[in-house]
């Protein structure tokens, strides 16, 4: 390995580049800040990307949208920082560009973040001392042996000592960043010792299981269900620092902390939420015991304005959307929720305290880490996904989903018990029929459901004979809806479509 080579150059970029990164990491984990650059310049790609192609790239990689995007990032940084390094060997002045360039880029990406302040910086800052300083001296040994070409093998031993230190230094350093970087630890052991004594521990309704296997449970488990948000590094805040600020279009202002909240008294439902981006039968859906305040009781206390028409939603992560007012202040359960199945909210879905609106869909109502309340008006403002080509409402649509039998799956031939799920949040499922290859509509059976804000299972039975099969299902609502067969994609306000499966039985 020549030193007037390429590669010891790009060698000594990269290695330069990831201690930047070490560093940076371990000060950002000291200081407790929730987002290193890294993670900053991530979620200010997601705030950057139109909805369409959001809403593709979702449909092609599923849950794997952000770690592939964290990934692309650091192929990127290594590619700067190979370039860096490459560089150096007839320039100071140029690498040093190249880190100018790339700090700025994570400086804007961390001063965008919601509440950022100055000390959120120091990471990025700490980073690029770190580049500027390190490449000349790693480089040093290599620029040795091109002037004195009698020095080449020492100073290339020199060179690959002193990188592979530095390397290891660099995990250390991180690792070390990590261990002191106690804050998300220290939030998740909050929540294990926190004590709701107002929660009830759930119990499923007598009748809301319909009693087909393989049929989805009427209860998700917190593990089981979904998971949709922008954020990379999930949030984590302590019971004793959370505050909900109401304000705008109101009498008085109001601020809430955690202990505050829970002094008002508990309600509990069990509440649907879905996602505007499930597919027709997709499992962006999950049922859930949910306890906490009624949003209803807190802007009847602060005293809205007649003229407002929304709350914008803010989380402490900066994402916003708008709720419309009338569905905070009707007779649904709209709440802030402290608990899910029983149990403080897990970190992911938004504790310490979150929004939950039936009959809505998330992107318009299911705030998470909510921190901010503002009464206003649609007109006035511009939330998270509406400025992504998202409609401005987002009104659940009547759907039905075949978990019994899946896709593909062959069966034994005779009377077949076929199930699934239906939904309707805040109106209600009256009726569910299927049909069997493109035949007749057959009225299923409904297990129960204590409320219109749940789902419903159903089931019914289908002579299966050998051959090749399609089952398809539609809902009827309380309001006498019928779910639509017309296809529509997600965007704007969710999809529609029957969902159908195709299924074989065998021969007898």
């Amino acid at each position: 390995m020549h030193p007037s080579s390429r590669l010891p150059w790009a060698l000594a970029g990269v290695v330069t580049g990831v201690a930047g990164l070490a560093t940076s990491y371990a000060v950002a984990m000291m200081l407790t800040i929730r987002e290193s650059p890294v993670v900053a310049v991530a979620e200010l790609v997601i705030r950057l990307t139109p909805g369409a192609v959001a809403e593709r790239i979702i449909g092609v990689v599923g849950q794997l949208d952000k770690p592939l995007l964290v990934a692309g990032i650091l192929v990127f940084l290594l590619a700067m920082f190979t370039l860096a390094g490459l560089m150096a060997r007839t320039s100071w002045v140029r690498p040093q560009l190249v880190w100018l360039g790339l700090s700025a880029i994570g400086m804007v990406a961390v001063l965008v973040q919601r509440g950022a302040q100055a000390v959120d910086l120091v990471p990025v800052l700490v980073g690029l001392v770190t580049w500027v300083a390190l490449l000349p001296a790693l480089t040093a040994p290599l620029r040795m042996g091109i002037d004195h070409p009698e020095l080449e093998s020492r100073e290339r031993r020199v060179f690959l000592m002193v990188a592979g230190v530095l390397g290891v230094a660099a995990v250390g350093v991180a690792t070390a960043g990590r261990v002191v970087g106690a804050g998300r630890r220290h939030v998740v052991e909050s929540r294990r010792l926190l004590r709701l004594d107002e929660v009830t521990p759930p119990e499923p309704p007598p009748g809301a299981s319909i009693g087909v296997r393989d049929v989805s449970p009427w209860q998700t488990p917190n593990d089981d269900f979904y998971l949709i948000d922008t954020a990379i590094s999930v949030p984590a805040v302590e019971p004793k620092d959370w505050r909900l600020r109401i304000h705008g279009m109101v009498d008085r202002e109001l601020v809430l902390t955690y202990d505050d909240l829970i002094a008002r008294g508990l309600t509990e439902a069990w509440v649907t939420l879905n996602c505007v981006s499930n597919e027709v039968g997709g499992g962006l859906v999950g049922n859930a015991w949910w306890s906490g305040v009624r949003i209803a009781d807190l802007l009847e206390e602060v005293g809205v304005r007649g003229d407002a028409d929304c709350v914008l939603q803010t989380s402490e992560d900066g994402w916003t959307c708008a709720t419309p007012l009338t569905t905070l202040t009707d007779e649904r359960d709209a709440m802030l929720a402290v608990a899910m199945n029983g149990r403080p909210l897990p970190l992911e879905h938004g504790f310490p305290v979150r929004s939950i609106v039936p009959g809505l869909y998330g992107y318009v109502s299911a705030t998470k880490w909510v921190v901010d309340f503002e009464v206003t008006r649609f007109g006035d403002v511009a939330a998270f996904w509406t400025q992504r080509g998202w409609s401005e409402q987002g009104p659940v649509k009547i759907a039905s989903r075949i978990d019994v039998p899946r896709s593909g799956a062959d069966v034994d031939p005779g009377p077949l018990e076929v199930g699934g799920l239906a939904w309707k949040q805040h109106t209600g499922i009256a009726g569910v029929e299927i049909a069997l290859d493109g035949g007749a509509w057959e009225r299923a059976r409904l297990a129960e459901a204590p409320t219109d804000d749940t789902w419903v299972q159903w089931a019914g039975t289908i002579d299966a004979t050998p051959g090749d099969h399609s089952l398809r299902v539609r809902a009827i609502g309380r309001d006498g809806d019928v779910q639509t067969g017309a296809v529509a994609d997600v965007v704007p306000d969710g999809a529609t479509g029957w969902h159908t499966v195709e299924f074989s039985v065998r021969d007898a």
